[in-house]
């Protein structure tokens, strides 16, 4: 794996750090981890809501060539470099500023209520098969992660792609301070956070922080309430590129059509021309992803044909709208996590893929909304009792209250077949109870639900 090189005096430039011992050195990156430090790796002390860094300094030493503290260490431990500093998470950003600042090269910054880690993936993707290219891996996407993936900057990297996440207002705009993006990618707007930020509108304005430092904007024409706030946002003066499937746009998919593979769809650029597109993951949503992956790469120099090539090559990730076949059951797991505008997206595509068998939809309670959660949940109950659905399994207690919600019959239409259970555990014995050869199944949920383990339920049935 790259990783910077650092030298102490640029540590300390960067920090404002004071060196406590004599030695001069060059560290081959970071760590903030005691267990997985490595040879001339420096040990950044973080203080967490659950740890403290500075208790495992002692043993982050025996491999690490020094760390950072913001506590003096007494005595001071030989023949290691140790670098006092006010505020160690503070300096850990600082340096990863510092460095992306040395470096006059395009930073892609993704964000989005839905989509955002498949599109930071799709624009690596493409973009690597012309750039060397680095990303932030996984969800190293907050205020610890972002600055420790650029600090696997190397010399040679051509482009950056950086994940934010946030869960509250201000954290995107700080994570911009640091990476500096030069795009900003805003995939759509829903209820992921409204929990923790308390309406739709605080949502918004949290996204769109993202739009206060680049100069070009890649957004989702199709999200009218995102394309509302941009216009009246007074802080962006850059370009505007935008994406969509049903209003004008800059790039467009044209004539989608599902396929048994995925998607196949008519990508228009207008000047830079047409093509058609055959994409191998599921859900009209990873059409959306694409076509930011994609204007994001024109952006940046691209031909369609690269693209096309690229695009092409993109398979789905575990546990996100991953499709697989157990037991003459097609299963869709989107189990990685869940918010209402997802599971409503991810609802519509699973009734697309049944085509006819039955759709059921196994869904476990979503988290993190706070006092929104039992109007949120019924309000699911609702959407899966119109949209189609054939059999309903909730899980959770709040999910629970979705299935009470969706057995409401409407006029003369009944809601779907539901069932309830108190727990996964539960759920995934009783599975095969209830499921049969034919149908098509959509599990999802909050990561803590852990709603995957309903597959090996359905794999472990005889």
């Amino acid at each position: 794996m790259n990783m910077a090189i650092l030298r102490v005096e640029e540590i300390i430039e960067a920090t404002g750090g004071e060196l406590l011992s004599e030695n001069s050195k060059t560290f081959k990156g970071v760590s903030i981890d005691s267990r997985t430090i490595a040879d001339e790796e420096v040990f950044f002390a973080i203080r967490g809501e659950r740890f403290n860094g500075h208790d495992f300094l002692e043993s982050a030493l025996v491999k690490g060539s020094g760390a950072i503290v913001d506590t003096r260490p007494e005595p001071l431990p030989k023949g290691k470099v140790i670098i006092y500093v006010n505020d160690t998470l503070r300096s850990l950003q600082n340096l990863a500023r510092f460095l992306r600042m040395k470096r006059d090269i395009p930073v892609v910054a993704v964000t989005g209520s839905n989509g955002k880690t498949t599109t930071k993936e799709m624009i690596y993707e493409i973009l690597s098969k012309k750039y060397k290219t680095l990303k932030n891996e996984g969800n190293l996407n907050n205020h610890i992660g972002l600055p420790l993936s650029l600090m696997r900057l190397s010399p040679d990297d051509e482009v950056i792609v950086l994940e934010m996440g946030m869960n509250a207002a201000g954290e995107i705009r700080r994570l911009c301070e640091i990476a500096a993006p030069s795009h900003g990618v805003i995939t759509n707007i829903g209820s992921a956070h409204v929990g923790r930020l308390g309406s739709y509108d605080a949502i918004r304005d949290a996204k769109l922080e993202i739009l206060e430092g680049p100069g070009v904007a890649i957004v989702n024409a199709d999200d009218s309430y995102l394309m509302q706030g941009i216009e009246n946002i007074k802080h962006f003066d850059g370009r505007i590129i935008t994406f969509g499937v049903n209003n004008e746009a800059h790039v467009m998919a044209k004539d989608v059509r599902i396929t048994e593979r995925g998607s196949d769809f008519i990508l228009e650029a207008g000047d830079r021309g047409s093509m058609p597109v055959s994409l191998n993951v599921h859900g009209l949503f990873n059409v959306y992803n694409a076509l930011a992956a994609s204007a994001v790469s024109f952006s940046l120099g691209m031909s369609i044909d690269e693209i096309k090539t690229a695009i092409e090559t993109y398979r789905a990730f575990p546990m996100r709208f991953e499709v697989l076949r157990k037991n003459g059951i097609t299963v869709i797991n989107d189990s990685y996590n869940a918010n209402p505008s997802s599971v409503e997206e991810s609802l519509k595509e699973l009734i697309r893929l049944a085509a006819g068998g039955r759709a059921v939809a196994i869904l476990g309670d979503m988290r993190e909304l706070r006092e929104f959660s039992e109007d949120e949940h019924r309000n699911t109950g609702k959407t899966v009792s119109g949209i189609g659905i054939d059999i309903f399994i909730a899980v959770g207690d709040m999910m629970n209250l979705a299935a009470k919600e969706s057995m409401k019959a409407v006029g003369d239409k009944r809601g779907p077949q539901a069932f309830s259970f108190r727990d996964i555990d539960i759920a995934k014995k009783n599975i095969m109870e209830i499921l049969k050869q034919g149908d098509t199944v959509l599990i999802k949920g909050s990561r803590t639900m852990a709603m995957e383990r309903i597959i090996e339920g359905i794999t472990d049935a005889v």
